[in-house]
């Protein structure tokens, strides 16, 4: 009898053991980033995923990839329906051809030209639900939204208001973008990123739409185009966390909190620390002979004026299209930066 005491004694030791030891075990996710291992916001991708890991004690361990390195990166919003990876980092103006409401709500052109102003209208104006409505049909959800900064263009003319656009050559990636340079007189030239700088160079294009200064510079733009336009009026495009729904509905609801919390963490770190090296690259090719064209208020309200009609065309796409566009309008009317 005490023999038998004993062993059930011993097996429900085994069986609690057991028990805490499978609790303990972390969750464990891949995800895929769309920039390349060397740029900053990468950089901050990866220190979020840390970051996770501290804060949830372990519990959650995301593994981090940068663009390409489990599939290519127009495949990601595949892979991470399919659970091939749990967490996608892109912009969501890359699904536009799933649904052109992407493209409204990653960026219209010529809108925000501060973080805080984007930051304000996803948190405060309903965006995140919307942005959560549109991940719904895939599978997916996301659970914060960040910035790299207002983006600039090399050029080797100044860019100074919305008429020196016309007749330009210019770089731009199709879309909504590309309307609205045409829109403004420009030639548009639709490249990939990796023609760019030949192009420039052979004067196939005069200008580009691309990223921030720092960016451009990395990219040996300045030492071809010698005039940048900073701050940015045309382009601050979002970038998303975005977690396979099956995986995210498993969590704790304290790592969910948690999830959302170091997003926005994310978000600023990434804003600052490109901001300051955007700071520093200027001062840079200011040295080298580079000249920066900076837009007074007066042509930055022309410039969205002037967009409000690829805009109203956009919003004419589906219900969802106009819901976003209306709202963003609403939001810059307000502020006083549109008519």
């Amino acid at each position: 009898m005490k023999k038998s005491l004993i062993l059930i004694f011993a097996l429900m030791l085994c069986l609690v053991f057991g028990l805490s030891a499978q609790a303990a075990d972390p969750i464990k996710w891949k995800a895929q980033a769309f920039w390349s291992a060397g740029e900053i916001p990468y950089k901050t991708f990866v220190a979020l995923c840390e970051r996770i890991n501290k804060l949830t004690n372990g519990r959650l361990v995301i593994e981090p990839f940068p663009g390409g390195a489990i599939v290519p990166v127009f495949e990601s919003l595949e892979a991470l329906e399919n659970n091939v990876i749990q967490v996608m980092h892109t912009a969501p103006s890359y699904w536009s051809g799933k649904n052109p409401a992407f493209a409204a709500i990653g960026e219209l052109p010529a809108s925000f030209t501060q973080p805080w102003q984007a930051d304000y209208w996803f948190h405060e104006r309903g965006g995140m639900d919307m942005l959560t409505e549109l991940y719904k049909p895939f599978n997916a959800v996301p659970v914060g939204v960040m910035w790299w900064g207002v983006e600039s263009m090399p050029a080797k003319k100044p860019l100074a208001k919305i008429g020196d656009f016309k007749g330009i050559k210019m770089r731009t990636p199709p879309g909504m973008g590309a309307k609205y340079f045409q829109k403004l007189g420009a030639s548009v030239v639709v490249l990939p990123g990796g023609e760019v700088f030949s192009a420039l160079d052979k004067g196939v294009i005069e200008a580009t739409d691309w990223g921030t200064p720092s960016m451009n510079q990395r990219m040996g733009y300045s030492r071809i185009a010698k005039f940048f336009n900073y701050p940015g009026f045309h382009s601050m495009p979002a970038g998303d966390f975005v977690i396979n729904a099956d995986e995210y509905k498993k969590l704790p609801d304290d790592i969910k909190v948690i999830l959302k919390s170091a997003c926005r963490e994310w978000a600023w770190d990434t804003i600052e620390k490109v901001a300051m090296d955007d700071a520093m690259a200027v001062k840079k090719m200011q040295k080298e002979g580079v000249t920066v064209v900076k837009w007074t208020p007066e042509a930055l309200k022309e410039a969205r004026n002037a967009a409000l009609e690829i805009w109203q065309e956009w919003a004419k796409k589906n219900e969802m299209c106009k819901k976003i566009v209306d709202s963003k309008a609403a939001l810059l009317r307000e502020v006083g930066a549109l008519d």
